[in-house]
């Protein structure tokens, strides 16, 4: 039964392509080297890439919105370790910094985001088409041919064609139509030997003990509260097809002159809340941040608000027909999570069950009005945190994550926590608990391999998928930050422009060459690259004294950093002797980790080509962050910069 009924569905699926394109014989098509299809964040680089490497590029978005998360309200940028962090994704970050007056900055308004988005396109003439939805896909063999979009308002279909296509949506929707195949939900930890993946029970953002999930506390019989499963929790580490919650991150500011207030929305029914509040009777939580959400404060007077506890903006088992619905089917789960959004909000600061306090903070917040002008100052985009994962020629895993496999073939890091939100809200031993959240470490940065974003051979020779790669669940849970996926993006951009160049497919690409190039052409337009310079980098760096390298401080840089506890000054030094391909002015940083025993100042020695100078900088200006050394003139030969005390350095060609 089964069988038949995949077969059915393999028929139609065919019958509804062959309709569309007969239906569309006629029109014209539009031919491009690349078409990118989802503007996210992957989707912008990935075409800005294409296109500086000479290729003509289209990007394909199917609603008005550019960005993704990153215009969407993901200001608190999740990195893990910004040493992962390369390319044209660091290029970004950059470009923040440099709005706000600095360096690099990882927590930026959504507008900044998206105007420097719009720089990299503009610059490049790289066109965007918003508002056209994938509704089929042409395949000759292995190769993706044509596809056919058509507007969400009434009008005429597209047919257009490329050498290359690139699927960058947070929901596959362009592999998925290509018949390459994907998965949706939990493995179990059985599927490729893991140890977080499938139900787990855990403890973060979980309900306390005491929490009564009955319509009447103590009646099973009264039945359930709203937002609570009548589903048995199953054994742990068990596979199922649920997907983590999705919410929306949060945009709201505290000026009363730029501020919209949150007002009760159509549809709101505050009988949704009881369980809110059974949960604060219990937690008595004495400020909104950390115990009903996280408010994480951006510049401007905004917030990126994220879900925190037990009961927050996280809509929890009400996405699980997201990945594989239409699009319509898709726009009403995305209006219903906007509902409950702003329901919530509306909650918290006029109910009056809600206590006055936490009520009186919850009132200071509204909506900006310079944020979201086209989509009534709320974000447009819904955090997709996982929809369809490719299945493609290799997996990346549990154990990639943790250091225990390895890859050679790595065209990005990533370095973020083995991170998953709940996916259900279920009855346990009489209590009500959250289930599916995980948050275990990865050690070290580690390599994403390129074969993660190509589907297999046998299904489709002409497609690259940066966001929605082949992974498990809890490695995707790693994988799945907006900068990575900036830095995958750049991967398949250039990928995409070196089969094309090749006249090959994308699983023939020389990746030995694609890695040298990413190395060494890092914003993949032949300017000079910065030189940085790690202290594991043995080539460049010479340790005089008594040094050890510690891990211990959360936002180091890299793997590790050096620490001298020794109490003679004389004879400790660190030298780092970058190799200067390019003569030139370069502006020199030093990059501070936050440690509990961090010296006050740094002592420098700088020797650069016209003399010796002593450079001192004050840690506590720059902690977890890069520090200005001073901007100094090198030849083609190795200068060299002393540490006399703890940390590490970094090195920066401005020019």
């Amino acid at each position: 039964m089964n069988l038949s009924i995949y077969q059915k569905v393999i028929y139609l699926s065919f019958v509804t392509c062959f309709f569309a394109f007969l239906s569309c014989k006629n029109q014209p098509v539009e031919k491009y080297d690349v078409v990118v299809y989802g503007g996210t964040s992957a989707g912008v680089i990935a075409a800005y890439t294409a296109k500086v490497q000479g290729k003509s590029v289209l990007i394909i978005e199917p609603t008005s919105h550019l960005g993704g998360l990153t215009t969407g309200g993901l200001g608190q940028t999740d990195i893990g370790n910004k040493y992962a962090i390369t390319g044209l994704s660091r290029d970004f970050y950059r470009r923040v910094g440099a709005h706000y007056g600095k360096l690099e900055q990882w927590t930026f308004e959504p507008h900044v985001a998206k105007d420097i988005f719009l720089e990299y396109l503009q610059k490049a003439d790289v066109k965007v088409l918003h508002n056209k939805q994938l509704i089929a896909v042409d395949k000759e063999g292995t190769t993706i041919r044509q596809i056919i979009v058509k507007g969400t308002e009434p009008g005429v279909e597209k047919i257009i064609s490329a050498k290359v296509f690139i699927d960058a949506t947070y929901e596959g929707d362009l592999l998925a139509k290509a018949g390459v195949s994907y998965t949706v939900g939990r493995e179990a930890n059985s599927q490729y030997g893991e140890n977080w993946n499938g139900v787990q029970l855990m403890d973060k953002h979980q309900f306390p003990e005491g929490v009564d999930p009955y319509v009447e506390k103590g009646n099973s019989a009264s039945g359930l509260l709203w937002g609570v499963s009548d589903e048995s929790l199953a054994p742990t580490g068990s596979g199922d097809k649920k997907v983590q919650a999705y919410n929306f991150r949060l945009c709201l500011t505290d000026s009363v002159e730029n501020q919209i207030p949150i007002t009760r929305p159509a549809g709101y029914d505050s009988t949704n809340f009881e369980l809110l509040l059974r949960y604060i009777e219990v937690k008595k939580p004495h400020e909104l941040n950390w115990a009903l959400m996280h408010i994480q404060p951006m510049p401007g007077r905004k917030t990126d608000i994220n879900n925190s506890g037990p009961f927050s903006t996280d809509f929890i088992g009400e996405n699980f027909d997201y990945p594989d619905a239409d699009y319509e089917e898709r726009e009403a789960i995305v209006q219903n999570h906007k509902l409950y959004t702003e329901s919530f909000l509306y909650f918290l600061g006029n109910d009056l069950r809600v206590p006055e306090h936490l009520r009186n903070e919850m009132q200071k917040w509204g909506y900006p009005k310079d944020e979201y002008i086209d989509s009534e100052n709320f974000s447009p985009q819904l955090y997709v945190r996982e929809a369809r994962r490719m299945v493609g020629e290799y997996v990346m895993t549990e154990k990639h994550c943790i250091g225990e496999e390895k890859v050679d073939d790595g065209i990005g890091m990533a370095a973020y926590t083995m991170d998953s939100h709940n996916m259900q809200r279920l009855v346990v031993n009489g209590m009500a608990k959250n289930e599916g959240d995980v948050q275990q470490g990865t050690p070290n940065p580690f390599p994403i391999s390129y074969r993660s974003i190509i589907p297999k051979k046998e299904e489709c020779t002409n497609l690259l998928v940066p966001v929605c790669l082949s992974a498990s669940h809890i490695a995707f849970g790693s994988i799945r930050m907006e900068p990575v996926f900036m830095v995958l993006g750049q991967s398949a951009g250039l990928a995409a422009a070196m089969a094309i160049n090749a006249n090959a497919n994308v699983h023939d690409i020389d990746v030995v060459a694609m890695q040298k190039s990413l190395r060494e052409n890092p914003l993949s337009n032949g300017s000079t690259s910065e030189i940085l310079i790690d202290n594991e980098d043995k080539t460049q760096v010479k340790v005089t004294g008594e040094w050890e390298a510690d891990a211990t401080a959360r936002n180091r840089y890299g793997k590790d950093y050096l620490i001298n506890a020794s109490s003679e000054a004389d004879g400790q030094s660190v030298t780092f002797q970058p190799n200067f391909n390019v003569s030139g002015e370069y502006k020199v940083y030093v990059y501070v980790p936050e440690h509990p025993e961090l010296a006050e100042t740094y002592s420098l020695k700088v020797n650069h080509s016209t003399a010796t100078e002593k450079v001192f900088l004050a840690t506590t200006a720059g902690k977890n962050d890069w520090l200005y050394a001073g901007t100094f003139l090198f030849g083609k030969e190795k200068g060299k910069q002393y540490n006399h005390r703890k940390g590490r350095f970094k090195r920066r060609n401005n020019c």
